[in-house]
């Protein structure tokens, strides 16, 4: 169970999450999360954190940080999120028909190269009709 009243810096958070402090800093700049500030230094809490673990696992399904924002936006502590829920089960349905389009058009790609090998390692097992000629 997470604590919280447990605070962070931003180094714990790369850490933890596999990312840069610089990728931290962007989400930040593009309001994703806000943490406080003391001095220079940032302190993150549990909820900004719950928020990275969000954005991360979002860019890891393929969402847009704006799909990961639009879908962090909807959470209502205490609500049942039915809503919440529906859009995320929305983007991973679109990005899954994304994915099996691009793994469709990558296996032609595939069957395309396969065939040109083909063809071209049955032209070198030719005997070489012109040289065959001028001899």
């Amino acid at each position: 169970m997470v604590d919280k009243n447990r605070q962070y810096s931003i180094s714990q958070m790369a850490q933890e999450f596999d990312i840069t402090p610089r990728a931290i800093r962007h989400y930040e700049q593009i309001g994703l999360i806000s943490p406080t500030r003391i001095g220079q230094n940032r302190i993150y809490n549990s909820a900004d954190r719950t928020r990275l673990k969000l954005i991360v696992r979002g860019k890891r399904l393929g969402l847009s940080l704006e799909q990961s924002r639009e879908i962090i936006n909807m959470y209502e502590p205490g609500a049942n999120n039915h809503a919440q829920l529906e859009k995320l089960i929305d983007a991973i349905r679109l990005q899954r028909l994304r994915l099996q389009a691009q793994l469709e058009e990558l296996n032609s790609m595939l069957g395309d190269l396969d065939q040109a090998e083909a063809e071209s390692l049955a032209a070198l097992a030719q005997p070489d009709v012109a040289k065959r000629k001028t001899a």
